[in-house]
């Protein structure tokens, strides 16, 4: 089996490292897994020219799975748009298929002081967003910058979805309800789209043909107060491209750091993609500061969906059990007064040593 190791710029080089490190460790429990590094965004266009060099995409097309780390920085502000580090991994996505991206938003009791929230709001929280990935505003053409007869500049991006693309990731969310609290919420702005409009009415369709699974629909401005309000209401939410990408991120927060929790982008055919929900966080790169357990809980949730190691996955996972309980935070996790305050090589060490 061969996994594409695509580290990326700011801390990912850093997180995915302590992950690489707890997959090797694996190595004496019999697991052998093909770990082959290539370079992607930033740093890739600096040194190929291109976010994304066809070798990388050569070997993500062959891999069995892609462990992700993160793109970008303040640094690529002034690289055109095509070269950014972000415009290779949308063209990743799109050359892999990525259609749905998978953030599960599940607290850890450990870690249930570290909510902005009451405890009493998060601590039953088990929550997964589904989001659309390769359409909406995010690829629609036409999108360009330039400037009307007046001389006026402006900005444009078309927000479209074909009937078959919100189809595809309705049945995804509600297969997946299926596995959990059979619940799907629906989230648009179908009172002032089109798109919204033409989303509510697919997915109210393929509800009809999974009448176990409850269906409710929610505008997105109402879902983003109902997260902060109440987020165990929720089980599934589907949604589109660009509010998934708000929506998902505010899910994910309600567990209090974004360090500590993986992601999954799927398609039909090709190499899933598996990455840490945070993102480059630059503000700490090569501070050794930067929460590991994101990218190591997406190797564990690579080993099981991709890979068929279900065993070697709830391992890792109980080994970051096990070194929370012993009380070990990185910074963004650490509570006030906490004496176990550790490096990013640190808590990956101790995961590693845990297994």
């Amino acid at each position: 089996m061969v996994v594409a190791v695509l580290a990326g710029d700011g801390v990912g080089p850093e997180v995915i490292g302590e992950a690489v490190r707890v997959l090797k460790a694996l190595q004496r429990h019999g697991v052998h897994v093909e770990l082959i590094e290539a370079p992607i965004g930033g740093v890739a266009n600096d040194r190929f020219g291109d976010p994304l060099p066809q070798s990388t995409l050569d070997l993500a097309l062959s891999a069995d799975a892609v462990l992700f780390g993160a793109v970008g920085g303040p640094q690529f502000a002034h690289v055109p748009r095509g070269k950014r580090p972000g415009d290779g991994l949308l063209r990743l996505r799109k050359s892999l298929g990525l259609y749905a991206n998978i953030r599960p938003s599940r607290i850890f009791p450990e870690l249930i002081g570290v909510s902005t929230l009451k405890p009493e709001m998060v601590r039953d929280l088990d929550l997964v967003v589904i989001r659309e990935l390769i359409g909406d505003v995010l690829f629609g053409e036409p999108r360009y910058v330039g400037k009307t007869e007046q001389g006026l500049r402006i900005g444009v991006n078309t927000m479209i979805y074909r009937e078959d693309e919100i189809e595809r990731i309705a049945r995804f969310a509600f297969q997946m309800a299926q596995t959990r609290r059979n619940k799907v919420c629906s989230i648009d702005k179908a009172n002032v789209l089109e798109t919204s409009e033409l989303w509510r009415e697919v997915v109210s369709e393929v509800g009809r043909c999974y009448p176990q699974v409850e269906l409710s629909h929610m505008y997105v401005d109402d879902a983003a107060m109902a997260l902060v309000r109440r987020p165990t209401q929720f089980d599934v939410i589907v949604t589109g491209n660009l509010f998934g990408d708000i929506l998902s991120d505010e899910a994910v927060m309600l567990t209090g750091s974004m360090g500590v929790l993986p992601s999954a982008s799927l398609g039909a055919e090709k190499a899933a993609l598996y990455e840490p929900v945070h993102g480059a966080s630059n503000a700490i790169a090569g501070k050794n500061q930067a929460n590991p357990l994101g990218a190591i809980l997406s190797a564990a949730m690579m080993l099981r969906q991709s890979l068929n190691l279900a065993e070697s996955s709830e391992r890792i996972e109980k080994s970051v059990r096990k070194v929370l309980a012993a009380g070990l935070r990185t910074p963004d996790i650490a509570e006030p007064g906490c004496q176990h305050v550790v490096s990013t090589t640190e808590m990956g060490m101790a995961v590693a040593e845990a297994l």
